[in-house]
């Protein structure tokens, strides 16, 4: 009878055992770090006609903060400056300059809505007390594409 005990404790921690050394060589195995992706070819070819759409039509009606407008000889030179002092205090944010006959403009940020560009007009204030928020087209935020990886 004892045998028998003996026999049944021998065996459940042969199993467990048995049971760890599995988990164990499971999870060195999944350490490698490598992952093979097997997809159709036509994946890659929406992927890169998506990539051309995105950057063929990039713009689209949204807002913007208009932070200085001005016309005559010396206004190219002043919007220049303008541009490097925002760029300088708010480096976060891309400020464009444009010209639209008589005027050279510049005007920061890409909102999609209202909302957005009044947040952080607030921010800019401070600063540029003549700027607005206007209606403008604006360009699509920049998005990481996946990069394919391959050994």
């Amino acid at each position: 009878m004892y045998l028998c005990s003996l026999n049944k404790i021998m065996m459940k921690h042969i199993l467990s055992l048995i049971i760890f050394l599995s988990l164990v060589s499971t999870a060195i195995a999944q350490s490698n770090g490598s992952l093979n992706v097997n997809q159709d070819d036509r994946i890659e070819s929406l992927i890169a006609k998506q990539r051309s759409l995105y950057y063929v039509d990039s713009s689209f009606s949204g807002y913007r903060i208009h932070v200085f407008m001005e016309i005559g000889n010396e206004a190219l030179k002043h919007a220049q400056e303008v541009k490097k002092q925002f760029e300088k205090s708010f480096p976060d944010i891309p400020i464009y300059l444009t010209y639209s006959e008589p005027y050279f403009r510049l005007r920061a940020g890409n909102f999609r809505n209202r909302v957005e560009a009044e947040k952080c007009l607030r921010r800019i204030k401070p600063r540029f007390k003549e700027a607005f928020v206007t209606a403008d087209m604006i360009y699509r935020p920049k998005i990481e594409m996946y990069r394919r990886y391959e050994e």
